[in-house]
């Protein structure tokens, strides 16, 4: 349940369209439900935190995620991440209608229907970034909000940064992946007056440190607007800008 499916139970309730003991049946399903000794579901979550319970599938077996994902699908939008293939087509059949994404490993089900300030942008330095950046993607469309993409655009040739400026200016909020040095952050908040999540990759060779480097060298950058979330934490950067552009 969200916010919005509350004030809507609690409206007809106050129209008389609802009885008392209606609603009463509708909320006692919050705030979690308990399936079996392996996963307790976060019902309640949406009403919380302006998003539903997202599903972590790593570490997970497909049994396991396709009762939980089964169990949240059937209250609204769903989002599974780190879903191998292996295990997709278990959930699938569990959750008619979702959709996989073998790139950024997501499996998804419908979009919130909330008000959102304008489009966030997704952006890359290279294209080994582009896994990443499509998971910050998935989980801003499962919130409701336009994606702009704008992927291998890196330091190595600003001038391809520069053509797509006039797109990412109308964004509200932009996600922006990087490994190696981990640079694109810092050049993108100056050139935009807009926040910047950056994201590092574990992208690189032996002295980027699995992504080590690129978080540091994000966490330094000299451009104010830039914060920062965990080594190739697309999801994170994703539900951050979400939040962001909502209104």
């Amino acid at each position: 349940m969200d916010e919005q499916v509350l004030r809507k139970l609690l409206a007809r309730v106050r129209s008389g369209e609802a009885r008392i003991d209606d609603a009463v049946s509708e909320l006692k399903g919050a705030p979690f439900e308990k399936l079996g000794e392996f996963a307790t579901v976060d019902t309640h979550r949406a009403l919380r935190v302006g998003m539903p319970e997202v599903v972590f599938a790593q570490g997970k077996t497909a049994a396991q995620v396709a009762a939980i994902a089964r169990t949240l699908a059937a209250r609204g939008p769903l989002l599974v991440t780190r879903l191998e293939p292996g295990k997709a087509a278990r959930v699938r059949r569990a959750v008619k209608g979702a959709v996989y994404d073998p790139v950024s490993r997501t499996l998804r089900k419908g979009r919130m229907a909330l008000p959102v300030r304008g489009p966030a942008a997704v952006c890359c330095a290279g294209t080994s970034d582009i896994p990443v950046c499509e998971e910050a993607a998935a989980t801003l469309e499962v919130m409701g909000v336009e994606v702009v993409k704008a992927y291998d655009v890196g330091v190595a040739g600003l001038h391809r940064l520069l053509a797509r400026r006039a797109d990412l200016d109308r964004c509200v909020v932009l996600v922006v992946a990087a490994g190696m040095e981990g640079a694109l952050p810092s050049v993108v908040g100056g050139l935009l007056g807009k926040p910047v999540v950056g994201v590092p990759t574990s992208v690189g060779y032996g002295a980027s440190l699995g992504g080590l480097a690129p978080l540091l060298a994000m966490l330094n950058s000299c451009a104010p607007n830039v914060t920062v979330v965990n080594i190739d934490n697309g999801f994170g950067a994703g539900f951050v800008a979400g939040l962001i552009a909502r209104e």
